[in-house]
């Protein structure tokens, strides 16, 4: 058949028509003989690779997400990425975009987090948590910490305020009240979190590991969002969303000095499965990394 291709972004010069081979249907396609078709502009945005395309030149050095990247080669949405931090190397900066962006969007977005208010992470010490309670600071908030013993020193050392051994204390029993508490770890009922909220406090529980039988890993999110309109609190969860914008504070963050990624463990490619099983054991430290 006849069809117009390109084989690179520009003006219509780029344009050609060429004889190629008839599409293969799959499982519920559909094969279309064409009689008409209209031209719009978004023919002309493919064609010239705008507006995307051209901030980025082959060689620069990016972070975000994308498909794959357990490989050498992955393809990437350009509104996925941003240019790499710079004060950062590329094991670093693999950690930043779904953990960092997850971290930033429960306290920014989900919390309204505002500078001075009290604020309470459960989960402080792992991928998303490390990412928490710095921007929490940054944004000028009172930070305390939740995490086992043997992590009490790495929440202390990123900058949290204070810091709760949960296998000594019990944060909803120790009399404190919290603006905000951004519950990470997945395992209190929200009965139990609401204890240490402030009457007109924010509950945003991220990620939904554990849970029962039928609903999985979200039934505390769907009871929080359940009971929130019957309260003087606001209890709910998000459904976490990477995009530049969020990079682009992320990055700037990091560049500024107010935010560092925490590493726990590094493993080779082909040690992939050992690294899943490991993060299974739900003991690490910050983040793991692949190396490719």
């Amino acid at each position: 058949m006849r069809a117009i291709v390109q084989d690179r972004y520009g003006t219509a010069d780029v344009l050609e028509l060429e004889d190629i081979d008839v599409p293969v249907v799959g499982s519920g396609d559909m094969l279309l003989r064409v009689r008409a078709a209209s031209v719009f502009i978004g023919d002309w945005h493919i064609m010239t690779g705008l507006p995307y395309v051209t901030q980025f030149q082959p060689g620069d050095e990016v972070f975000g997400t994308c498909n794959g990247s357990f490989a050498e080669y992955a393809i990437a949405r350009a509104d996925k990425v941003a240019p790499k931090p710079a004060n950062l190397t590329f094991e670093q900066a693999a950690t930043v975009p779904t953990s960092g962006s997850s971290a930033l969007q429960g306290l920014r977005d989900a919390g309204r987090l505002q500078a001075g208010q009290k604020v309470l992470i459960i989960g402080a010490a792992g991928g998303v948590g490390s990412f928490a309670v710095q921007i929490a600071k940054a944004f000028g908030a009172h930070v305390t910490g939740v995490c086992s013993t043997t992590k009490v020193d790495l929440v202390r050392s990123i900058g949290a305020d204070d810091v709760i051994d949960y296998t000594r204390d019990d944060f909803a029993e120790m009399g404190r009240r919290y603006d905000l508490i951004l519950d990470i770890a997945g395992a209190r009922s929200v009965s139990h979190l609401r204890r240490a909220l402030a009457s007109r406090g924010t509950l945003v529980i991220v990620g939904g590991e554990g849970g029962g039988r039928w609903f999985g890993g979200i039934d505390r999110q769907l009871r929080a969002s359940m009971l929130s309109p019957l309260v003087s609190q606001k209890l709910g969860t998000f459904v976490a969303r990477q995009n530049r914008e969020k990079l682009i504070v992320l990055k700037e963050l990091i560049e500024a000095g107010k935010v560092t990624p925490v590493i726990g463990k590094t493993y080779p490619l082909s040690e992939v499965p050992e690294a899943i099983r490991y993060l299974e054991q739900g003991h690490a430290r910050g983040k793991v990394v692949i190396t490719v």
